[in-house]
């Protein structure tokens, strides 16, 4: 019998202070949770676009603090990050800074859809990955990244 996939909501959000071990610390937490609810997403693309998401919010963003949301339904895996920045991000047709949210590039073309909104205290920049049901698994984890462990700096 096939594991069951995640049909109904689930939901986790988590404050990190801004500094460089928020990444770390969102790279943990994603790949956590992605076995936890058993979803069927690539995990080590899911932590690579939250990596490079969290990254830019505390290199750019302002505020003590970046709020990772993780969300799980209606066949995608949803990942937000919240910070006090007032200034969204360009559109992904806008040529590249060298410098600058490169990371648009890679999240366009990895993800099933991403972008920004404003919130009351600032922004928003979300990314979604469609479930793949095909993924192979192994007893209750997908196969793909499993065997990776987090100890990236």
């Amino acid at each position: 019998m096939a594991p069951t996939r995640p049909t109904e909501l689930h939901q986790c959000r988590l404050r990190l202070t801004r500094e460089p071990t928020a990444a770390a610390e969102a790279r943990s937490q994603v790949r956590a949770v992605i076995r936890a609810w058993d979803v069927p997403v690539d995990p080590d693309i899911a932590v690579l676009l939250t990596s490079d998401l969290v990254t830019d919010a505390i290199t750019y963003g302002d505020g003590e603090t970046v709020t990772l949301a993780i969300r799980c339904c209606r066949g995608h895996l949803r990942i937000d990050i919240y910070n006090a920045s007032r200034s969204l991000p360009m559109a992904v047709g806008e040529p590249v800074d060298t410098e600058t949210r490169r990371w648009l590039v890679l999240v366009a073309a990895l993800s099933t859809e991403w972008g920004s909104f404003r919130t009351p205290a600032g922004e928003a920049v979300y990314f979604t990955l469609a479930f793949q049901p095909d993924l192979p698994w192994v007893g209750d984890r997908a196969a793909a990244g499993d065997t990776h462990g987090d100890s990236e700096p």
